[in-house]
């Protein structure tokens, strides 16, 4: 299980593409969430999307509380309107740091790694990342706020 190399740059072409859904959990989804997770521990980050390590379908990880989770075909149901503006960084754009206005609470449905639906309200910090990691699978940046 390697260490994936992160895509970089914010015309890259990868980045830029809406991911296609996952159909089912194969034996290569499942590998690529492994090999994901040793990529985001090793860059020391709290969320990677699958097009970050030049894959085009919607996965993504996301440090919820304080583990790293796997998102299968997440959607985000609710947003609430109040917002917070926070500096954010990405693993595909280093040394750069965008202030990125994101919704305080959301309501998220997704499948974990066994397929199973899940929906959960995630707040805070925990919202935050999860939109990052969702605007990945959407191909949208964090120079897209600015």
């Amino acid at each position: 299980m390697p260490v994936l190399p992160i895509l970089t740059g914010s015309s890259t072409p990868m980045l830029r593409m809406k991911t296609k859904r996952v159909p089912k959990i194969s034996k290569d989804i499942q590998k690529l969430i492994r090999d994901m997770e040793l990529t985001v521990k090793a860059a020391d980050g709290l969320g990677l999307a699958a097009p970050q390590v030049n894959q085009s379908v919607r996965i993504c990880l996301a440090r919820l509380h304080g583990k790293m989770t796997p998102l299968i075909n997440p959607d985000i149901l609710w947003k609430s309107p109040e917002k917070d503006i926070s500096e954010e960084g990405c693993l595909s754009l280093p040394d750069l740091y965008v202030n990125v206005p994101r919704s305080l609470s959301i309501v998220l449905k997704y499948q974990n790694a066994k397929g199973e639906e899940q929906e959960r309200r995630l707040t805070d910090m925990e919202a935050r990342i999860v939109q990052h990691e969702v605007d990945h699978l959407d191909g949208v940046l964090i120079v897209d706020y600015k």
